[in-house]
């Protein structure tokens, strides 16, 4: 049996051994040492350990995860010299160590020895065995362990048999002339055990021998009210003899004369403690460099970092669940204890725990005895605890850990006024007003960055299987979100399969909805579900209910207006749930009024909205926003370009207030920021059962991703939306998707795939007798073949287009099939046919106030003078073109023009000009990946051929005179 062993369950659960402290992960390590010291020496059943482990149900691996547990925990214990402390002894295990090993067998003990001395009528040894029993006692017993049916009832037993032992200790203490310190003692425990009439049987002593009968036949009327009104008793015969015998004054109560040998002096005032209360460092901490900077500054005063700071310096780290508060807290916490000699405070407030939070109180209570501070001269009301606690930290230099607080209202009164205190702060709240009003320096973390990530894995998995497969420990960060707590897990789960390559661990990460499966040790303190819930549970059912919808909407983040629409409420009440939820954590407001949360928040969103929001309500949320969507990009479309190929969506749902696109500006703006959120949202419309939305939403991006170029962007959408137009079908909207692949195709060089999709809408467009979309075909189609410098098949194309835009009204069309044979014509060797046809389009393009028609047709009118050699009047039209793709924003039709620009300022001889408008050709196409950059380079390539070859021929001014 080990020596040296020593194991503390009355408070947080800690156990120590010769070499040092065990560092216990998790509550299941806690509650497995606390079922089995509970009963050192006697065999504990495995079917005991998994109840305690798993008491609401355990899992198909409870055995082996159990057999785990005792391993891991049993190679933690050799590692501070108690090999061989618990040893298996069927059928189950037990502790091998010496009762008193235990504080709450200690506790026990004492406290019974106490109470037969006391019975025996030596109250002075009584008192000073209760004492030190009682002293052994550092917080809540067993809190930190599994909650369940064993736990709650070991807790209720040792609380109970504190509350006797504090009873006990207060009857010696009267006995012994204590009455006057008694009394403050028994009210706060009345207070808070208001049926207990031991304890209003001793108030009423103590307050009669201090001489206030009044008070003590009060405090009866007191203990009366309370037992008839809650119970419906009266007091019992103990409590109402004592009554009587106050009301009488019988000599009986008076204090006993003890013989003067006997009298105890009056205790010594305890000296100022220095508590050294910081849980254990993390030995594996990794990153977080920049937040450990940020927070050493805090410390500096004029550049001196030996000082200490001027004033309180709170520091709010606050956080979503899981993402390392504490760890960093602490760990920072070591780094700077050595500043503060008189000691620190720590205290788990539980404010996100399934347990009862901690109240400021209660640690208040914890940190003046921990001070030195007598348990029976502890004030009763948190209001006096509190002003006892700053003039116990006036003029100490202590550093105060104050973890897991709920509110700003939960660690107010724990703050000290001493300008020599710094305190630190977690939660998972923003604790905004501690910052206004107390001047706290908030600190918010978030996700590790990708080399933080891979640095936490190395240190948990080692260099050499990180380094084996760097590209599936990536992954892994990325599937863990970079967030601490799920890449723990995952590294956990990782060395228990160590045979098992990490890419088999990302292949099981790869379903978001069993990810958190995936991610679940069996141990709550390491499971995110119920680390999540934890924050989830306190949130207002407002706030709940969007925090689940939320998992339905598309897209890798949501504005203000778009939450409003998918819960169906107005903007200023969804601003107030959403600020709810960031300051929960449970978002991010990354950009103002825009929203978002990782991975595994959304996963977790989504469970909860599959259990607790009915299928028919999160289809009717899907409905909201994607008609959010549908129709403010519908209105986007229309201001970018009037004259589009309209549609007609239908009526959005009730509760959808689409938003208002005054101007172009506005216009791109939107679709700027909700790009890949649309793209998100086509998807989703496919996949739920929502075509209609699924084929009219890629025509409202379509003009935006024309613009930018974005040409497999249009493919992917339109490709969904003619599967969409198939599944309703919708003929017309076929035509459309096949138009508009077609138009995709050309513009990405892909002409083969192209004339099949022009052809079958031109015969889709037919069958349905729609003559304008027979035109935009043959336009398109004319498009096509101009796109591959066919112009002898594009002119037919174009006259048919000109002559049924002409028939059906269309004059906006028929201005752009004229400048398309316009273009035609140029090319053809009939320039002053095409001038015809491209000024008779201006001229109607100007009056419809077609801005980018007239941009295309300038650009054609500077083609048609650059080969007519009237170079000057070509670069006009050129740059009048080019001014408006860049006002726009059109990135394709801005490269096309450069390079006509280029080619015009090559005929004239300007080489620099030439060069730098191919050049910043060249740029576009090849972001956007267009096959245009071939001639684009081969123009620049003999341009510099060129240059260098007149170099050659004229040589240097020194070579030609010499």
């Amino acid at each position: 049996m080990p020596d040296g062993v020593d194991i503390r369950l009355l408070g947080p659960v800690e156990v120590t051994g010769p070499d040092g402290c065990v560092v216990l992960h998790g509550g299941g390590q806690r509650t497995l040492i606390a079922r089995l010291a509970l009963h050192p020496g006697e065999t504990v059943s495995r079917a005991a350990l998994i109840d305690a482990l798993w008491p609401e149900r355990a899992p198909p691996t409870a055995t082996k995860t159990l057999n785990s547990h005792l391993a891991r925990l049993r190679r933690q214990l050799r590692d501070v010299g108690l090999e061989g402390v618990i040893a298996t002894r069927d059928p189950g295990y037990v502790l091998l160590t010496a009762a008193e090993a235990v504080d709450a067998v200690r506790f026990e003990n004492m406290t019974r020895r106490g109470r037969y001395t006391l019975a025996a009528g030596d109250a002075a040894t009584a008192a000073e065995a209760l004492r030190a029993g009682l002293g052994l006692w550092r917080g809540d017993v067993l809190a930190d362990c599994r909650p369940g049916p064993w736990q709650r009832a070991e807790a209720t037993r040792l609380d109970e048999a504190r509350l006797a032992a504090a009873e006990d200790l207060l009857t010696a203490e009267l006995a012994l002339g204590g009455h006057l310190a008694a009394v403050g003692t028994l009210e706060s425990l009345v207070a808070r055990y208001p049926f207990r009439e031991r304890l209003w049987e001793l108030l009423l002593l103590a307050l009669y021998r201090s001489g206030r009968q009044a008070d003590a036949l009060a405090a009866f009327q007191r203990a009366r009210t309370a037992l008839v009104d809650e119970l419906g008793i009266e007091p019992g015969h103990e409590l109402r003899r004592l009554d009587a015998a106050v009301l009488a004054a019988d000599p009986a109560l008076e204090l006993p004369p003890y013989p003067a040998q006997n009298t105890p002096a009056p205790p010594a005032p305890r000296g100022p403690a220095v508590p050294r209360q910081l849980p254990a460092d993390n030995a594996g901490f990794t990153g977080r460099g920049s937040y450990l900077q940020d927070l050493d500054a805090l410390l500096l005063r004029d550049g001196d970092r030996d000082t200490v700071p001027r004033a309180v310096v709170i520091s709010a780290i606050a956080g979503t669940a899981g993402i390392g508060k504490t760890t960093l807290a602490v760990h920072w916490a070591h780094r700077i204890a050595d500043r503060f000699p008189d000691g620190q405070l720590h205290v788990n407030l539980r404010g996100f725990d399934p347990q009862t939070p901690v109240e400021a109180g209660q640690a208040l209570d914890g940190f003046l005895h921990a001070l030195g501070v007598d348990l029976r001269a502890i004030p009763s009301t948190d209001e006096a605890k509190a002003a006892l606690y700053r003039s116990q930290l006036a003029d100490r230099r202590m550093l105060i850990v104050l973890d897991n607080a709920r509110d700003t209202d939960h660690v107010r009164p724990l703050l000290p006024a001493s300008p020599t205190c710094v305190v630190i702060i977690t939660s998972r709240n923003r604790l905004d007003s501690l910052a206004a009003r107390d001047g706290a320096h908030r600190l918010i973390l978030d996700l590790l960055t990708t080399n933080e990530a891979v640095a936490l894995l190395t240190t948990r998995l080692g260099h050499q299987q990180v380094a084996a497969e760097p590209d599936a420990v990536t992954e892994l960060t990325e599937r863990c979100a970079r967030l601490p707590l799920a890449l723990s897990i995952a590294a956990a789960r990782a060395t228990t399969h160590p045979r098992q390559p990490l890419s088999r661990l990302v292949d099981d990460l790869s379903d978001e909805r069993a990810r958190l499966d995936t991610l679940d040790l069996g141990d709550t303190d390491l499971d995110l579900r119920a680390v999540f819930s934890w924050s989830y549970h306190t949130l207002t059912p407002p706030a709940a209910r969007l925090f689940r919808l939320l998992s339905v909407q598309p897209g890798p983040d949501i504005s203000l207006p778009a939450a409003a629409n998918l819960v169906g409420i107005r903007i200023p009440s969804a601003r107030g749930l959403l600020t709810e939820l960031t300051r929960a954590h449970l978002l991010d407001e990354h950009i103002p009024d825009r929203y978002r949360f990782h991975d595994l928040l959304r996963a977790y969103a989504g469970k909860q909205a599959a259990e607790e929001e009915p299928n028919p309500q999160r289809h009717a949320a899907t409905h909201r926003v994607l008609d959010y969507y549908l129709h403010t990009s519908l209105a986007a479309a229309r201001i970018l370009d009037p004259h589009w190929d309209p549609i007609t969506a239908m009526a959005p749902q009730p509760g959808v207030t689409p938003g208002v696109i005054p101007d172009d500006e506005q216009a791109w703006e939107w679709f700027t920021a909700e790009h890949a959120t649309l793209l998100a949202a086509i998807d989703q419309a496919a996949r739920t059962g929502f075509d209609i939305h699924a084929w009219q939403l890629p025509w409202t991006l379509y003009l935006f991703l024309d613009r930018q170029g974005y040409w497999r962007d249009v493919c992917g959408t339109w490709q969904t939306a003619l599967a969409a137009a198939h599944r309703l079908g919708d003929r017309a909207a076929q035509a459309r998707a096949h138009r508009v692949l077609g138009q995709a195709y050309a513009w990405s060089g892909l002409h083969d795939d192209a004339l099949p999709h022009h052809q079958r809408a031109l015969a889709l467009h037919c069958e349905l007798d729609d003559r304008l979309g027979q035109a935009r075909t043959h336009h398109s189609l004319g498009w096509a073949y101009e796109r591959q410098g066919h112009y002898a098949e594009a002119l037919p194309h174009a006259q048919h287009a000109l002559d049924l835009f002409r028939a059906t009204g269309h004059r906006a069309g028929e201005a752009r099939a004229l400048s398309l044979l316009g273009q035609c014509h140029a090319h053809l060797g009939h320039p002053r046919r095409a001038l015809t046809h491209c000024h008779q389009a201006l001229d109607l393009l100007h009056d419809l106030n077609d801005r980018d028609g007239e941009a295309v047709t300038l650009i054609r009118l500077g083609d048609v003078h650059h080969h007519l050699g009237q170079y000057s009047q070509a670069i006009t039209h050129y740059q009048q073109a080019l001014d408006h793709w860049r006002d726009v924003g059109d990135r394709p039709f801005e490269g096309w023009t450069l390079t006509g620009l280029g080619d015009t300022h090559l005929a004239t001889g300007n080489h620099p000009a030439a060069r730098a408008a191919w050049q910043q050709a060249l740029t576009i196409f090849e972001e956007l990946g267009y096959p245009d950059a071939v001639k684009v380079r081969t123009k620049l390539d003999q341009l510099m051929g060129q240059t260098a070859a007149d170099s050659t021929n004229t040589g240097t001014p020194h070579e030609q005179h010499g």
